[in-house]
């Protein structure tokens, strides 16, 4: 089966989602916002060993709430949770949320990665900023948006390279679309040992993160475990959040295999991955704009995209980040071996 992308190769591909950054280079961080045009099926799995999360529980296939309004991706470690209040707070204005008697209450699951000592200012006094950066992501929403240094990837930091914010789209031959929004910030290493080479090469669709496939012979270094920060490591200090979304019909539990199968991207494009000190966490969305219920065979097809999926928005995120002032690590574009 060949893939090939969506239109715009962004997670807004998937019909009924729109995305938001908000971001303040000062700060260096950011937030991004997956708004739900109608509500969506949701569902979340987290691999990693230090996770930042709101509002993940009611997503289990045994809990209440069917369906959700938006999913927030934000940096700022715990801090960053705020962000979710924010875009509550947008959503609320728009009379958007789940119908609890008179009330509208918006169901806004949102999680954090850890980007606090990356060269940017975080004396912020009192309250942080997050949770206007959620308000104002929302009102920045749109079908296309920026990636690399923008929203929630915008201090992100891999071992010796930015991070950043990617997105990627699928189109499979049924007509279902898949989409992936990732703002990687891991504690591992994307590229091939010192290489320019991305570990998601074999995934790449054209030349959407440089065409260069993988290095032959490997490098010596390939197996390196390259650490971002090896001295004084401590929980919580990394971690790569993303959204997989399609527009197939799915059931809550179904969006949570979804959410497993996307899992296969962080290790397909990050070296190693789902560690002790990374908070890896993947929510999927289901908008079922499509009108398609999978059959089994299509099933499996979907969910072996999800990696592939997740795995270029993995890379792209990286390869799209740009330089900035105080930066500790170097950009992509940079590296010449």
């Amino acid at each position: 089966m060949t893939f090939r992308t969506g239109p715009r190769n962004l997670i807004t591909d998937v019909a009924g989602l729109r995305v938001g950054n908000a971001d303040d280079a000062k700060l260096k961080s950011g937030v991004s916002v997956v708004l739900c045009d109608e509500p969506a099926v949701a569902g979340v799995q987290v691999l990693g060993g230090a996770p930042g999360t709101r509002e993940t529980d009611l997503l289990e296939a045994h809990n209440s709430v069917e369906t959700i309004n938006a999913v927030v991706l934000s940096g700022g470690s715990a801090f960053g949770l705020d962000a979710a209040s924010g875009v509550q707070a947008a959503l609320r204005e728009k009379g958007i949320g789940f119908a609890a008697r008179e009330f509208r209450v918006p169901i806004v699951p949102a999680a954090i990665l850890f980007d606090l000592p990356n060269g940017g200012d975080k004396d912020w006094g009192l309250y942080p900023p997050y949770r206007e950066l959620g308000y104002e992501a929302v009102q920045n929403a749109a079908l296309d948006f920026a990636i690399g240094t923008a929203g929630a990837g915008t201090g992100a930091l891999s071992a010796g390279l930015k991070g950043g914010l990617g997105s990627a789209s699928t189109l499979l031959p049924n007509g279902v679309t898949v989409g992936a929004l990732v703002a990687a910030n891991p504690t591992g290493s994307v590229t091939v040992g010192h290489s320019r080479h991305f570990w998601a090469a074999p995934w790449e669709i054209g030349d959407e993160f440089g065409g260069l496939g993988l290095p032959a012979p490997l490098p010596a270094d390939a197996q390196d475990v390259r650490l971002k920060f090896r001295d004084g490591l401590k929980a919580g200090e990394n971690t790569t959040i993303a959204i997989i979304a399609t527009d197939a019909v799915m059931t809550k539990a179904a969006a949570k295999r979804l959410a497993i199968a996307a899992h296969d991207g962080f290790a397909r494009a990050i070296w190693p991955t789902h560690t002790p000190v990374d908070g890896d966490l993947v929510f999927a969305l289901a908008t079922g704009q499509s009108g398609k219920t999978l059959e089994i065979n299509d099933a499996i097809d979907l969910y072996a995209a999800a990696g592939a999926t997740m795995a270029r928005a993995i890379a792209r995120a990286i390869f799209a980040a740009t330089s900035a002032e105080n930066d500790l690590f170097p950009v992509w574009s940079s590296r010449k071996v």
